[in-house]
């Protein structure tokens, strides 16, 4: 039967639910560019003002995943489960640093494909960067070795996986359908789809530093993302989690993988961080397999990280992705460091009981430590450290951050910038309803709850 492009957007204009047939006519045409930008821009608006049931945005997704290749690790006869874990994106989660290690050393293996920063939260891909000799786009073969020896391998997308879905995204991001439900599902989910999981785990973040400002958002999407994966064969859980200040002590490139490795080879580090890792680690263990019940899966996390063979497996990630071999004894020598480190004060005394955290993201880019084009060069030593967490009480005077800068000036900006992120409270009523202190774990969704 042939279709025609126009015929399936008039229909879903109109509200009318699309066919299997249909959605994968159109998403071939989108991978091929058969189908004219026009078309693509207009089925994005269709799709955005009238939604998609839970079936088509499966058929949507599975279509986006066939439409480049998929991974297949069978031949490799590897002998654990291919587990991932995705985050909708904050400031300071440098959680996949430490989460795919720590599951390689429980015995899974950890193909995961991650992004650069976007807007005012930073990229997985990006931090990995600023490691010498670290290669984010290797070849397929580089990749499966990578899994296969280290146990984890973190890596950028390549252009064979999911292609529909690259250019599907670059006609949303200048046709103001970025926010459609279905198409960020999609767009998600395809690209965990062709890299041939067993198990999926969703960091759906919610606050001040989430593009999913409230937690009614960040649960309409995780119930979104756990429905539409189960439905195309992807066992998958979601934790929504509070993203209402920095995650972590560091938010730029290099002083986030220096907290990761911190963490990775003492075993310990900022609590709300360390809960995250093993409560995210936990749920991937449960979804492959590799823990009868979550007491035992507790345990085998916390015995992975505090032994020091999670660092073990991110030492041994690093060098076969082209980085020293000798990176975890010295990556203080081998991480770039800024020429100037000034200690943040506080302006005004009382405890911390709010952040603007998206601010705090902008700061970073404002330093250099994100783009502001595309095409931008990033400056991977800046940022802050030593940043306070929320509950802190603090005099005028008292560090509230240590910032990283290439010029004195630039650091006195940011300064200006993270002094006024920050909310002090005073009053009774401050004390009572601030948000220190908030759990890192609000809710949690499963195949069951959708």
């Amino acid at each position: 039967m042939d279709f025609l492009p126009q015929e399936i957007i008039r229909r879903k204009r109109d509200g009318e639910e699309l066919s299997n047939a249909e959605i994968s006519h159109f998403v071939t045409g989108i991978a091929d560019k058969s189908i004219s930008e026009g078309q693509v821009a207009a089925f994005a608006m269709a799709v955005f003002l009238r939604g998609m049931t839970r079936e088509e945005a499966v058929a949507l997704t599975r279509s986006m995943t066939n439409s480049g290749q998929r991974l297949n690790w069978d031949d490799l006869d590897l002998p654990g489960p291919c587990l991932d874990k995705h985050s909708t994106g904050g400031v300071g989660d440098k959680v996949s640093l430490i989460l795919g290690p720590l599951l390689a050393a429980c015995g899974a293996f950890v193909p995961m494909i991650s992004g650069r920063g976007l807007g005012h939260t930073g990229g997985t891909l990006d931090k990995l960067d600023s490691i010498p000799g670290y290669n984010t786009a290797p070849d397929i073969g580089g990749f499966r070795h990578a899994v296969k020896s280290a146990g984890c391998a973190i890596i950028g997308q390549t252009a064979d996986l999911a292609p529909a879905d690259r250019r599907l995204y670059a006609v949303r991001d200048v046709t103001a359908t970025v926010e459609s439900l279905p198409l960020i599902t999609a767009s998600i989910l395809s690209k965990k789809l062709a890299a041939g999981l067993q198990g999926l785990v969703m960091d759906v973040k919610t606050g001040s530093g989430a593009f999913a400002a409230s937690q009614e958002e960040a649960r309409e999407l995780a119930e979104s993302l756990v429905s539409v994966a189960c439905g195309a064969g992807l066992p998958t859980t979601a934790l929504i989690t509070d993203m209402n200040q920095p995650l972590g002590a560091a938010a730029g490139n290099a002083l986030e993988v220096a907290e990761s490795v911190a963490m990775l080879t003492s075993g310990k580090g900022d609590a709300r961080l360390r809960s995250l890792v093993l409560a995210l680690a936990v749920e991937m263990l449960l979804l492959g397999g590799l823990a009868a019940d979550r007491a035992v899966a507790e345990a085998k996390a916390e015995a992975a990280l505090a032994s020091g063979r999670a660092a073990e497996c991110f030492g041994a990630m690093v060098a076969a992705l082209g980085g020293p071999a000798d990176f975890l004894e010295k990556a203080d020598t081998y991480l770039p460091k800024a020429p100037v480190q000034q200690t943040v004060t506080a302006d005004a005394s009382g405890r911390l009981v709010g952040c603007e955290t998206r601010d705090v993201g902008l700061a970073v880019i404002g330093l250099g430590g994100g783009r502001k084009r595309v095409e931008q060069e990033i400056d991977y030593a800046v940022g802050f450290s030593d940043i306070a967490p929320l509950g802190t009480a603090l005099e005028p005077g008292d560090p509230l951050a240590v910032v990283h800068a290439a010029s004195a000036e630039d650091a006195k900006i940011a300064a200006r910038h993270l002094r006024r992120a920050f909310i002090f409270g005073q009053t009774k009523i401050d004390m009572e309803t601030d948000a220190a202190a908030a759990p890192i774990i609000l809710q949690r969704i499963a195949a069951e709850d959708v």
